[in-house]
């Protein structure tokens, strides 16, 4: 049995998407759970498009998240077996040269529409003798089409079982346009011949791609790998995603402070019928990773659920996971494990520290209701400066309650806007020996 070996193959044109993860992801957790081997491809035949800050930016995403390829190739380095490829397509007569315009495909698709008729190219190429050729390259370039059987092409798709297509209902697809550029279905399929692929998993919207492959990869003498096609993603509400996937780029998120391990979690489980489960490791992640486990209803994807998830993973880092990061935000080593250990229930993001940083240090604006103002102003004459023990928080607000007689929430919720200038956050008790600063005593109001 031969080695599992998948691959990515993003086209460095922009940033990778939540979507372009998806895709990366099931290939690799397919190679990482069978012990076999992870190809990242460069797509990069479109040189007009393609750069090398896009092609540095993807690398960049994947080692992030933890997704290490086995190796890597690029399309822009094998344009030779491209045109190789090409002239034994030719010399097998499945290669045929086509001369009209985008405008003239269009009125043809048009015409065929208006007939009932489904949109398919008509051959008209392949009518042409060699004087007619020979004029119309006088006055265009030519491109070329690969010449399907028109037969049933079937296969067994790992996620959405028996698929059959019928040749005839689909157009003779171009692979090379008339400024020769090498379009990615026959660049596709003699990499994968070349380099071994033995499974692909891709979005749904290439089956009808996948069928018009599997003839070629058969013209070229090669053997189909197993395919299998995922649902596409959807936002929500059920409504399409791919106009805002721009917004949803792994760039993106990661400065949003989104965590590869939440990320990965999700994918790997969304539409499919395992729950969604952090994940600490890739290992843990491939170990439950199962197509078969997969639908195809379009699914859907929410980024705010990448936030419960976030807020897991950081909680459950110890302190010498985060250390570097406590000590850029100026923590003192004699308070930053501390710090660590008051602060992570209280954060969704790890940027999130900084506030909190600050407002120990500096003290936070005070929030005083008008009833409180009288109350809070007598309250901080009995606050002692700083710094603070562990019994700081009980033995002032003790100090307090003789004091004024005020007890319950009506004592503890002014004392704690006073101090944070939050309704909300870490216990009192344990955030004061934290604090390097408090309202001035005789009180501030507004």
């Amino acid at each position: 049995m031969s080695p599992v070996v998948t691959r990515f193959a993003p086209s460095p044109t922009g940033y990778l998407h939540i979507g372009n993860l998806r895709t990366a992801l099931f290939n690799y957790l397919l190679a990482r759970k069978a012990g076999g081997q992870f190809v990242l491809r460069i797509d990069d035949t479109d040189a007009e498009r393609s750069t090398q800050a896009y092609i540095d930016a993807i690398q960049f995403d994947l080692e992030w998240l933890g997704l290490h390829w086995d190796r890597i190739e690029q399309q822009s380095q094998r344009l030779d077996r491209y045109a190789e490829a090409a002239d034994r397509l030719r010399a097998a007569g499945r290669f045929y040269e086509c001369f009209e315009t985008p405008a003239e495909l269009d009125l043809k698709r048009k015409k065929q529409l208006n007939m009932g008729r489904p949109p398919v190219y008509d051959r008209a190429a392949l009518d042409l003798d060699e004087e007619a050729k020979a004029q119309l390259r006088a006055a265009r370039d030519g491109y070329w089409r690969f010449k399907l059987d028109q037969s049933r092409i079937e296969w067994e798709d790992g996620i959405l079982g028996p698929l059959s297509i019928d040749a005839a209902s689909v157009s003779d697809p171009v692979l090379i346009r008339a400024d020769v550029q090498v379009l990615y279905t026959l660049a596709s399929v003699v990499d994968d011949i070349e380099m071994g692929i033995t499974h692909i998993v891709r979005g749904s919207d290439h089956v009808t791609n996948t069928a018009t492959q599997i003839q070629i990869i058969a013209a070229l003498g090669g053997t189909p790998p197993g395919f299998a096609h995922h649902s596409l993603l959807t936002g929500a509400q059920g409504e399409a995603l791919s106009k805002r996937l721009g917004v949803l780029s792994l760039r993106d998120l990661r400065e949003q402070g989104v965590t590869p391990a939440a990320l990965l979690s999700l994918m790997a489980r969304l539409g499919s019928s395992q729950p969604v489960e952090l994940r600490s490791s890739i290992d843990a992640i491939a170990e439950g990773f199962d197509l078969a486990q997969f639908g195809a209803a379009p699914t859907k994807f929410d980024a705010e659920d990448l936030w419960p998830l976030t807020r897991a993973d950081l909680q459950s880092r110890p302190y010498q996971a985060v250390a570097d990061e406590i000590r850029g935000l100026g923590v003192p080593d004699a308070l930053a494990p501390q710090f660590w250990e008051v602060m992570l229930e209280n954060i969704t993001r790890l940027d999130d520290l900084a506030e909190w940083w600050a407002l120990c240090r500096e003290g936070a604006a005070p929030e005083i209701a008008p009833e409180d103002a009288e109350f809070v102003a007598e309250a901080l004459k009995l606050l002692p400066p700083p710094p603070y023990g562990p019994e700081a928080w009980k033995a002032w607000t003790d100090a307090v309650k003789a004091a004024t007689g005020r007890k319950g929430r009506a004592l503890f919720m002014p004392l704690r806007k006073a101090l944070t200038g939050r309704a909300h956050g870490p216990d009192m008790g344990a955030l004061m020996p934290l604090l390097q600063a408090v309202p001035a005593r005789e009180g501030a109001s507004r």
